[in-house]
This record gives C-alpha cells, structure tokens and sequence, in this order.
C-alpha cells in the first residue's frame, strides 16, 4: 500500500463556498489582530475556486458588512435590485400578478449576483489574508481519533474502474488538523458521516431538501433589466408540490431562469427537469427567452428543513457550517448570508478554543451560544415552520407563512413546531396512488426546451470515464426487484442529468431481468439521489478532484 504525505494546520476548512471562505478569512483576521500563529487551510473539490458554485442569487449583504465592511468597492455583485414581482401561474396561459409582494420576498437594498463569481472572490480574499487554498483537493473521509474528528483523508487520484492503480496513481494525503470546518454544502459526503456516526440529528427533526434547476442565458441587447426580480407560484406545479419559478435580471442582458421542487413529493414520476422546461414554455416566461442563448445550466440541493432540523453542528474537533449545518431560509429564499455568517462564527470558535489550548465539544460548543444571540438565529427562528406545512399543500402553506409572520414563526393555531419528515418517506408506491393518465414530457426543441443530456452538455461537466463510479449503489437487487414494481424506478425521473438509466424488463412470469445503467460521468453534483432514492441505497461520494461541473457566472 502506498504511504501517504500528512500535513498538519491549525485549522482545516473542507469546502470552498461562502462559508467556508467566510470562516478562513475571519480566522486569518482574528489571527492578525490578535498576533497569534494560525494555519488555516481550505480545500475544494472543485477545479477552481467558484466552479462548483450554483445558487440563484438575490444577495442580503447584512453579513457581508461584518466580515468585509469595504465589499462594495471590489465586490463582484451584478446589480441592486431594482424592482421585485410576484407571479402567480394559474394555468399554462394564464398569469396572475400579486398586488403586493410578501415581506419575507421584498428585496430592496440587496443584491443580485452569482455565486461562481462571489465564492472567486472570496478565495481571492482568503488568500490575500494568509489563508492556503487549494482546489482539486476532495475530502473523501474524515480521520478519527475515537470520537474526535482528526482531520480529513483527500480521494486518490488515478485509480481505474476496476479498483487498480494507473500510472499516473498518487494516493491522496491525510490533512490533520485541531479543528476541522465543514462547509461542503448540501448533504456534504464528510458532513454525512459525522451527522451518522456521532448522531448529530439525534432529537432534532430530518432535514428536507428542495432541488432547484437553473440556466443562464444570454438575451439580446437592451432586453434585461438589471436588478429585476421575479418569483413565480402555481403551474407547471400541481397544487400538492412545492416550490416555485424564479428570474433575475443580471448585467449584460444575461437572465438567470430557474426552479426549485421540494424533494418531499409523494408521485414517484415527478420531474423536476421536465417540469422547468414547462415552466419556460409558459408564455410569461418565454418571450423573455426568445432570441436569447443558452449559456449554462446546473443543479442544486437545498436544505429546506429550517431551523428544528439543523444538526448539532460542533464535536470534538468538529464545526459545520452553511447548506452543511442547514444554515438557509427557505421562506426568505436566501443562504449566502447565513453562510457567511455561519462560517464567521465558527471561526470565531475554533479561534478561542485554539487559543485556550482545547478543542473538545466542550469548548466548540460555544458556536451554540453564538448562534442563539445572533440575527441569523431570529431570522431562522421567524421561519422555523415555513416548509413543514407545505405538507398540506401550496395554499395551505401560503396561508401558514403569513400566519407565522404574524406569529413570530408559530404555525397554524398554536403549533410551534410542525414536525419534518425525511422526503423520501413521503414517495407513494405506484400502488398507493390512483391510476391516472400520466402527462407526456416536454419534447426538446433545442431552442427554449432542451433534454437532460444536452443541458448537462451545457453545465460544463467533465469526469474521467476510466474511474470507479462516484455513485454507490450498495444493493442493485432491489433496484431491480422492488424498486422497479414499486415505484417505477424514480431515479430516471428525479435525477436532472440522466445519470440513471434503468434497463429493466418484467418478464411474463413477474421476473424482473436487466441492471441499472450509471452514466456518472454526467453528474452535476447536485445530491438528489442520495436525498430521494426511497431505499436510501445511493451514497455520493466526490469523484477524483477538479472533476464535475463548471458553473461559469452561476
């Protein structure tokens, strides 16, 4: 076996988004002021910093003013908002403009921008205050010291897929470290493992995710109004579905179009590609496209569950932060602020503990204090009810949110807490549903529409195809001979890259012959199948480091 380099820093910070560079830089800042020896490093498995970066974005720059009070003269932000709309579709003809928009969605003195750009210049920061950032570096497994996180192993470079060695082999180092961030993102592979083997979700509710879907495109001159906002209910969603349209107007007549689906829908045919391109053939949306190019498109998860479940977010050696600890406000449709912050007041921790000489649970669960007197934790506790009564549906929901914005988040009645259930428990087997006769998918146009391949063709991504699989499936059995008679196979249909393609044929006996066919290196690294497989069968793991998509103006 062969020996691996080890490398030992103060401070290890796995993920290079906006909490992740936030707690470097504020790290790299407490350092200075207080002339203290702090190694901080950060890693990403990105091929650069901001590759992997994806999110829609209307900025709160409220954090930002904390950790860069100066951000307005280098910050690469695309515009002020200049007007914010509210739309419901009613039908696939009709549109409904809201007279008033809700508070939680009025946008004036923020920003719209993207993320690849912001998350670039916020390496660049980190990187000018002392801190070592390395991309193409991904953290594969966290390193143990009985209970105690130790560091991180980075995934090898150059095994084939059968398991083998090639020549250009080179074993991935150990990174050691006193305290270790993680700040991966949603369903983080590293942040899994801790939440798992510490209970980390013990007591709080599951987390929930949406998945929003997003291209950019390039319209013609003079078409876009920079800094317009607009945030869309109703069709192609049916009524029992969460989630929502939006368009933003970004400089150089670019439109960011995207949707989001709550990953906790109940029919096992449900879409979200497909329903996105119906989105964009609704004639509200369309003439805002026609003329224009597609430039690039890709996926996220989003951790919708709020504030009852967010993980115990510190252990020994131990901070997560961001999309990693739940950090997001899905009534307020923002969480590069939270982030931010988040990221700031771990490295406010990991400091102090650093600097008393331990970093225990003990001392690290001094984030928990930080947090509960913060404005990060009034905002999420105002919006601690917003996805769970979406259980009963878009209008229910609707109702419930202005209900709690009254109440001070307290739901219907005198609930104060309306539970969470994990979203791939709430798929219905093909049997539970009543038949019905399904819709036929949007055929691409290649013009405004466009099919799974091709948009994956547009987000960039590359991964070397003689590599093992990223994608585990620990038991294809039942892929073949319950999934496929249970539920259809969803993974065809939630997955918005085809990377999933079953080949399986029920033979007149009932037999199910075939196998289930993983075109991973179409993969944008977005989560979902790790979040809905409704076995809990799939783990995503990082492919070799530098591969996936590249978000450019994301």
């Amino acid at each position: 076996m062969a020996e691996r380099d080890q490398l030992e820093v103060d401070v290890l910070v796995v993920g290079a988004g906006p909490a992740g560079l936030a707690a470097a830089i504020r790290l790299r800042q407490l350092a200075s002021q207080k002339n203290a020896e702090l190694s901080v490093m950060v890693i990403e498995k990105g091929g650069e910093i901001g590759s992997h970066g994806i999110s829609g974005a209307v900025l709160d720059p409220r954090a930002l003013d904390e950790l860069l009070p100066d951000w307005k003269n280098t910050a690469p932000l695309e515009s002020p908002v200049t007007s914010d709309a509210m739309w419901w579709l009613t039908s696939s003809t009709a549109k409904l403009a809201m007279p008033f928009i809700p508070p939680p969605l009025r946008n004036h003195g923020k920003y719209v921008a993207s993320l690849q750009k912001l998350t670039k210049w916020l390496g660049e920061i980190a990187e000018q205050h002392g801190a070592d950032v390395f991309p193409s570096f991904p953290g594969q497994e966290l390193l143990w010291e009985g209970e105690r996180v130790a560091g991180v192993r980075i995934g090898d470079k150059g095994i084939d897929r059968d398991g083998k060695q090639k020549p250009n082999y080179e074993p991935g180092p150990d990174l050691l470290a006193k305290v270790v961030i993680l700040s991966e993102g949603p369903r983080g592979t590293l942040a899994k493992q801790a939440v798992e083997k510490l209970e980390l979700q013990r007591d709080r509710d599951p987390q929930v995710y949406a998945v929003g879907i997003k291209e950019l495109w390039q319209c013609p001159e003079g078409s876009v109004k920079a800094g317009s906002v607009i945030h869309t209910l109703g069709y192609p969603n049916p009524p029992e579905l969460f989630g929502g349209g939006f368009i933003y107007g970004m400089a150089g007549d670019v439109l960011d179009v995207g949707w989001v689906v709550g990953l906790d829908y109940k029919d096992p045919t449900t879409d979200p590609h497909d329903l996105f391109q119906r989105f964009k053939l609704h004639p509200a949306i369309r003439p805002m496209l026609d003329g224009g190019k597609l430039l690039r498109y890709g996926a996220k998860a989003i951790p919708e569950g709020g504030l009852y479940s967010m993980p115990r977010n510190y252990a020994d050696g131990l901070l997560m932060t961001g999309d990693s600890a739940g950090f997001l406000n899905g009534m307020r449709l923002k969480g590069i602020h939270l982030a931010i912050k988040s990221g700031m007041m771990a490295a406010e921790t990991a400091f102090d503990a650093i600097v008393a000489g331990t970093a225990d649970a003990a001392a690290l669960a001094d984030v928990e204090r930080r947090f509960r007197e913060s404005w990060a934790y009034d905002e999420l506790r105002l919006a601690r009810n917003f996805h769970a009564a979406f259980k009963g549906g878009l209008l229910s929901g609707m109702m419930n949110a202005g209900v709690s914005t009254v109440l001070g988040g307290r739901g219907f009645g005198i609930s104060d807490h309306l539970r969470n259930e994990p979203g791939y428990a709430q798929m219905k087997k093909l049997s539970e549903r009543p038949p019905r006769e399904r819709e036929k998918r949007v055929k691409a146009d290649n013009v405004i529409t466009f099919d799974k391949v091709t948009d994956v063709f547009n987000s960039g991504t590359m991964h070397d195809e003689n590599q093992p699989a990223h994608l585990h499936v620990s038991d294809t059995d039942i892929c073949a001979n319950r999934c496929t008679v249970e539920y259809g196979n969803p993974c065809q249909y939630f997955c918005p890259a085809a990377v999933y393609e079953p080949l399986f044929q029920r033979q007149p006996d009932g037999a199910v012959e075939g196998r289930l066919q993983l075109n991973f290196t179409n993969c944008v690294h977005c989560k979902t199948c790790d979040i809905m497989d409704p076995y809990q069968i799939i783990t995503w793991v990082p492919p070799q480091g530098g591969e996936g998509p590249v978000y450019t103006g994301m």
